[in-house]
């Protein structure tokens, strides 16, 4: 499994913490982000993911190798949802695995931190009143 994922299709979450477990780690942690109903006092209906696809996965992969350096974490993984999503869909998941769970809850708020500011992923909100925005997420 790569350390940092482009999806298509629903993120499933039972089987990428499955694949993190260990019996060297005491701790996992992850963030779940999921499409919400609002923005800054918008009502939003749904919305639309884009990427620059290579350069986001090498960019994630990047996110990834650094948090393996620079947290003590047995390792990390994160898969970002693309296209059209509905309220609720999960869009972002980010999971840790760690001896500790200091170093997992560090790592996991650090490398989601990271995908929102250096990975080049792109959301469209689609309101209620019919507008439209593109967002950096």
């Amino acid at each position: 499994m790569p350390a940092f994922a482009i999806s298509e299709t629903p993120i499933d979450p039972a089987c990428l913490r499955e694949a993190m477990q260990t019996s060297q780690c005491g701790a996992f942690v992850c963030f779940e982000g999921w499409v919400r109903d609002s923005h800054q006092g918008k009502s939003v209906r749904a919305l639309d993911y884009q990427v620059y696809r290579e350069l986001a996965l090498s960019e994630g992969e990047r996110i990834v190798q650094e948090a393996c350096a620079r947290f003590d974490i047995v390792g990390a993984t994160a898969v970002h949802r693309v296209g059209a999503l509905a309220l609720g869909d999960l869009a972002v998941w980010v999971g840790v695995s760690a001896g500790h769970r200091d170093a997992a809850f560090s790592a996991c708020r650090w490398v989601i931190d990271e995908i929102k500011a250096r990975v080049p992923i792109w959301k469209r909100e689609h309101y209620h009143d019919g507008v439209s925005e593109w967002l950096h997420p």
